[in-house]
């Protein structure tokens, strides 16, 4: 059995980790690389870190961060934000990073998923996708994908994209929950769900984990085969490692790093 990936999400802002809830009223809460060598020590699978505003300020993504973060640790990372071209996604791998994270730009030029997945392969690309709670006529899935940190639907259903995504060549998807995310709540099941059972790549959860129930929940109940986690850990509440002692208690495949 393939074992569950545990993966700290870092939202960067001008060099420096910052988390809000619903993705509004963020705080500032360290420095990126710092905390990457933190959770790295601390026995996570992976990391990702995202440039929060570099699509909607127009910019290409901090490569010089991109570069200090692969000196500084000995895990597999990915990045997104910023990604506009092939040349961009040569630049955040040459730096460093396993893989590229596209969303916005995804929907906006779908060829690049699959230039992207020729020219790095699809172990490469990662398709992070926000999708929205709708009941307007037309989604099958009861959820549209949005865009632009939210702020513009796209008319696209969730897992009309998200199997799209994979026809053309993408290696992953992150469910990033809009509704949840922040709240530690726990993730939205029903959508992940949906999603894991459209597509045959992995799926990674994302958005609302509060406790390490909420975990096992959505490996357990929902088959997400990894999930990203942010406040529970940027809060000092729980470690790495307590989070997965708790994950093998319950009988969920982790992988053990101490």
């Amino acid at each position: 059995m393939l074992t569950k990936r545990l993966i700290p999400c870092l939202d960067v802002r001008n060099r420096r980790v910052t988390k809000g809830v619903k993705f509004q009223n963020n705080v500032e809460l360290g420095d990126p690389i710092e905390m990457a060598v933190g959770y790295s020590d601390g026995g996570c699978d992976e990391l990702v870190f995202y440039d929060i505003t570099a699509s909607a300020e127009g910019r290409p993504i901090d490569i010089e961060m991109v570069r200090e973060v692969a000196k500084a640790i000995r895990i597999p990372f990915a990045v997104g934000g910023g990604i506009a071209s092939l040349d961009d996604m040569y630049d955040v791998l040459h730096a460093g990073a396993e893989k590229v994270s596209v969303n916005s730009l995804a929907v906006v030029d779908p060829e690049l998923i699959a230039e992207g997945a020729r020219q790095f392969g699809s172990q490469c690309i990662v398709l992070g996708m926000d999708p929205v709670k709708t009941d307007a006529p037309g989604f099958g899935s009861g959820y549209e994908i949005t865009i632009r940190g939210f702020r513009e639907r796209t008319g696209l259903d969730a897992l009309d994209w998200a199997r799209r995504a994979q026809e053309m060549g993408v290696g992953e998807v992150v469910v990033n929950s809009v509704d949840a995310d922040g709240t530690r709540q726990g993730f939205e099941q029903e959508l992940t769900r949906m999603v894991a059972h459209a597509v045959t790549i992995p799926v990674v959860a994302s958005g609302g984990a509060g406790t390490i129930q909420h975990l096992i929940a959505v490996f357990e109940e929902v088959h997400a085969d990894a999930a990203i986690i942010a406040s529970m850990i940027h809060t000092g509440e729980y470690t790495i490692r307590q989070i997965k002692d708790g994950l093998i208690a319950a009988g969920i495949p982790i992988r053990k790093k101490w």
